[in-house]
């Protein structure tokens, strides 16, 4: 029960971080960690948390563009 508990918010996490990152590719907009927090380690981690997202967003993309069964570009 606790296993699956953190499985599902982990899984929440990746996603608001994708989402983010997603944000942050089609507008500009980006999160200021600074503005979170003082602390420089704590800082440090949310830009990794961020980096997470952009791994995971670049990861489904790449992922999409491989299956052209169910995905097409827009030109």
């Amino acid at each position: 029960m606790v296993v699956g508990k953190l499985i599902h918010i982990g899984v929440d996490l990746v996603l608001l971080s994708t989402a983010l990152a997603g944000i942050q590719r089609s507008t500009g907009l980006k999160l200021k960690p600074d503005s979170l927090v003082e602390s420089k380690d704590m800082q440090s981690y949310i830009e990794r948390y961020l980096s997470l997202g952009e791994m995971a967003m670049d990861l489904a993309a790449a992922r999409m563009g491989s299956s052209s069964t169910y995905f097409t570009r827009d030109h």
